[in-house]
Parts: structure tokens; sequence; C-alpha cells
């Protein structure tokens, strides 16, 4: 079932974007910022940072935006360690929030979300900065050679038929 979904979802737009001619590594790096921009612990802003980079960056806009909305669930997941190595970097003090927590006060009262985040988020976002380019980076440097492959085994295939 996961793997179906993961072959439909993933996979085939992926060699469908190399039949289109796309680069594979135009699409690495679509995937790599696609990723680590649907990481960054702010909430709202990363699909138009997506439009924004793959526009500057002359990216796929359909790869990069996949990707985003595939890392939601990660974004969550990652967005209380941002915001507790943002209080060690910037000797902040503890917040005392939960996930549920503020999932309740966003859908709330966004304004008052902002007003007690505001601080957290922005320290965390400065960390998320600081290791972002190192994860495209790597992320890059791993997808690059797979999708080199794909590529080479969609362009046998299309010979084939």
């Amino acid at each position: 079932m996961l793997h179906d979904w993961i072959q439909r979802q993933i996979i085939v737009p992926i060699f469908q974007l190399l039949r289109q001619g796309i680069t594979p590594e135009k699409i690495a790096l679509s995937i790599a910022f696609g990723a680590v921009l649907g990481s960054m612990p702010a909430f709202g802003v990363t699909t138009a940072l997506c439009f924004v980079i793959a526009y500057c960056l002359r990216l796929n806009p359909v790869a990069i935006q996949l990707v985003n909305y595939l890392m939601y669930p990660v974004q969550i997941a990652l967005f209380l360690p941002f915001i507790r190595a943002g209080e060690i970097v910037f000797h902040h003090r503890h917040l005392r929030i939960t996930v549920p927590q503020i999932e309740h006060i966003i859908s709330t009262n966004k304004a008052e979300a902002v007003r007690l985040l505001w601080t957290a988020i922005w320290h965390a976002v400065t960390v998320w900065a600081a290791v972002a380019p190192i994860a495209i980076l790597i992320i890059y440097i791993c997808l690059s050679p797979v999708l080199r492959r794909m590529a080479s085994r969609s362009s046998s295939q299309q010979v084939e038929t």
C-alpha cells in the first residue's frame, strides 16, 4: 500500500520530469530545496519561498512544491527541536509549550500565537538557516547519482519502446 503510494506520488512524477528533459541535477536541486524549505520552522511561508527559489534558480516548480508538501509532517516534527536549538543558541528562556498546544493556539487565535511564539520562531528560523545550506548540499550530492541512474534507465526504456 505505502509502496504503491510512493510509486504513484513520487517515483512516477520524477520519471515524467526526467522524460521531459529536465536534468537529473536540476531535479536533485529542486528536491533538495523543497525538502529543506519544507522543514523550515515557520508555517505558511514555505510555498511562497519555494516558488521564489524555483523562479530565481530556474528549478522545476512541480518537483520543489511536491517535496515541500510531502515535508509537512517533518516540518511539524522538527518545529520544537528547532525552537529548543534556538533557545540554546540565543540563551533564551525555555518556552514551556507542546506541539498540541501550539496547534491549538494557531488554530484558535493567530494573533496570540504570533505574540507568544515570535521570538522562539525567529530563533528557530535562524538555526534552521544555518543548517539549511549544508542539508541542501548533502541531499543534492546524495540524489544526483540516483537520478542520473534513473535518467539513463528512463532513456533506455524509451529506446526499447
